[in-house]
């Protein structure tokens, strides 16, 4: 799956937003080595600690299904509405989940504004120095 397609998985993850509070729509599209995808969005709870985000989404319904090897990650966030999307990036526990099953020298998040408005980074361009399995 290209790049294209996988952000486009995203922004249909980000329609199933559950986010009242914030008002802030994310959608991952998380893909394995074996080419499936898995989709989340971020849940939101009035009491904000429960929080989860659509990446974590993402890979916890991966993992739960069996699959523990991941290629990439797309992910795209904006506010409901909004008419000028930025980029949304993973946040720090989202980076640790992923350092935890990922290559961080291989491992790609996208970011997405759009279909057409993108870009790749490693793992460990956005987390680097993480402390991994690797670490102990």
């Amino acid at each position: 799956m290209d790049d294209k397609a996988l952000v486009k998985e995203a922004i249909l993850a980000r329609e199933n937003s559950y986010s009242p509070y914030s008002n802030f729509m994310v959608g991952a599209a998380l893909l394995t080595k074996s080419g499936k995808v898995f989709r989340g969005c971020n849940i939101e709870n009035v009491g904000f600690t429960p929080t989860n985000c659509a990446e974590r989404t993402a890979f916890f319904k991966a993992v739960s299904e069996g699959e523990k090897e991941f290629t990439a990650i797309a992910v795209a966030g904006w506010a409901k509405g909004s008419d000028n999307p930025g980029f949304a990036y993973p946040c720090g526990v989202c980076r640790q989940v992923m350092i935890e099953f990922c290559n961080p020298d291989s491992f790609r998040i996208i970011v997405a504004s759009g279909e057409d408005n993108y870009k790749s980074l490693t793992l460990n361009e956005l987390l680097p120095h993480g402390f991994g399995p690797a670490s102990i």
